[in-house]
C-alpha cells in the first residue's frame, strides 16, 4: 500500500497581518482627566475623583450609560461634588491633549501599505465628536466601534467578536493595539494579535516583529 505525499500549502502573498484595530486615547490621542480642571490644585481634583469613584463613573460612560444619568446618581450620593462632575462633562475637550507623537505618520504608513484600519475604543458616545479634532489620524480609520454607542465596552470580549463580526475581519490576521494590559490580553482571548502600545517608536518595532513592513 502507498501513500500520497501531503502537498505543502501554497505559499500567500504579503504578510500575515492584514488588519490593525486601534484603541484612540493615549494611543492616537493624548487624555488627560484633570484637563478641564486647569487651575485647581491637582490634590483637589485626585480628592474629588476618589471621592466619587470616578474611574467607575468613566467606565460607566464608555459602556453606554449617559452623562445625564451619571450626574444624577452623583446628585443622589454626593450632591456636594455634583457641579465637579459637571465640569468635566461640559468642558471634556479640555482633556484631549493632541495626537500622540509619531502615531499620525504612522497610520498613514498603514494606510499606505494597504491594510485595514479600524478603531475600538471606550469612548462616550456624547464626545466622541472631539475626537478626531483632536487627532485627525482617527478620520483615516474605515470605521469605527465605539463602546458608548454599542453598550459594552472593552475589556468585554463581545466587543471584539463585534469587531470580527461587523467589519469581516479574521482575528488570527489581524492586530490590536491597546495601552491597556486588560483590553488587549481580552482580544487575544478572542483570537487577535495584541500589542500593548507605550510609545509609537515601540510600535513600529512591535509590528515588524509581526510581519509588517513598517520603517524603523
Amino acid at each position: 500500500m502507498t501513500t500520497s505525499p501531503v502537498t505543502p500549502p501554497a505559499p500567500t502573498d504579503g504578510p500575515a497581518i492584514d488588519t490593525v484595530v486601534y484603541d484612540f486615547g493615549n494611543v492616537l490621542v493624548g487624555w488627560d482627566p484633570f484637563g478641564p480642571y486647569e487651575g485647581r490644585p491637582r490634590a483637589e481634583v485626585e480628592a474629588f475623583f476618589e471621592a466619587v469613584d470616578f474611574g467607575s463613573i468613566n467606565h460607566a460612560a464608555d459602556a453606554g450609560t449617559p452623562y445625564a444619568v451619571l450626574l444624577e446618581r452623583v446628585e443622589r450620593t454626593r450632591p456636594d461634588l455634583v457641579d465637579d462632575l459637571r465640569r468635566y462633562v461640559e468642558h471634556y475637550e479640555l482633556s484631549l491633549t493632541g495626537p500622540i507623537d509619531g502615531s499620525a505618520e504612522l497610520v498613514a504608513e498603514l494606510k499606505g501599505l494597504g491594510l485595514r484600519l479600524y478603531g475600538l475604543t471606550n469612548w462616550q458616545a456624547e464626545t466622541f465628536h472631539s475626537a478626531e479634532p483632536a487627532a485627525p489620524a482617527i478620520g483615516l480609520m474605515e470605521d469605527v466601534i465605539v463602546s458608548g454607542r454599542e453598550g459594552m465596552a472593552k475589556p468585554d470580549r463581545r466587543i471584539f467578536e463585534l469587531v470580527a463580526e461587523r467589519f469581516r475581519v479574521d482575528p488570527a490576521r489581524a492586530v490590536f493595539i491597546d495601552d491597556k494590559d486588560v483590553n488587549v490580553d481580552a482580544a487575544r482571548g478572542v483570537g487577535f494579535h495584541g500589542v500593548v502600545f507605550t510609545t509609537t517608536a515601540a510600535l513600529r518595532t512591535d509590528l515588524r516583529a509581526l510581519g509588517l513592513p513598517v520603517a524603523e
